[in-house]
């Protein structure tokens, strides 16, 4: 399973809220959800969020063994 732990870890460290990713970033309400209910996103979503960021994919997700 991935998780997106380290996303909100990184966010809360850096307050960015979930405001910010949508009106600012302009990532939609729902690849936020998508995020905040570790489901399936894209890899076009994930680039973006490193860039957004300047880091490394591990700063964003985790692969957790089922």
């Amino acid at each position: 399973m991935i998780c997106y732990r380290p996303l909100w870890e990184m966010m809360a460290h850096r307050k960015v809220t979930t405001y910010t990713l949508r009106e600012i970033y302009k990532i939609s309400h729902a690849t936020v959800q998508s995020l905040q209910r570790d489901k399936p996103v894209s890899t076009y979503t994930l680039d973006r969020l490193c860039k957004i960021f300047n880091c490394r994919i591990q700063d964003v997700a985790e692969y957790i063994p089922d």
